[in-house]
């Protein structure tokens, strides 16, 4: 078969190059936005998740061993949130070093 050229009242059509590109870029850094903005929302629920699960574990563990109700609540309070805050401190630890490694990353 032999390639016809196309009438020159007919658009180009350009499936491989697409002039397009910064209209991709753009989307692409939107749609890592996003999976950014994601990925700290789920960060935050299981840090929460993890807090109630382990504080539900001390008060459970305190009353089956028949520790006084006072003492129990109180070192479930603590434990939970301890674990609160550490995750919290993770979360902020794991955002600084991602912005780090993206700033020397830019500066090759």
């Amino acid at each position: 078969m032999t390639r016809r050229s196309p009438s020159p009242d007919q658009l180009p059509l350009r499936l491989v190059e697409s002039p397009d590109e910064d209209i991709e870029r753009i989307i692409e850094a939107r749609v890592a936005a996003r999976a950014e903005a994601d990925a700290l929302r789920w960060r935050f629920r299981l840090v929460v998740i993890e807090s109630v699960m382990i504080a539900s574990l001390v008060l459970a563990a305190g009353l089956v061993l028949e520790q006084p109700a006072g003492i129990v609540l109180r070192g479930a309070a603590i434990v939970g949130g301890g674990c609160f805050l550490t995750g919290l401190i993770l979360i902020g630890l794991t955002g600084a070093a991602g912005r780090l490694l993206a700033k020397l990353r830019r500066k090759r």
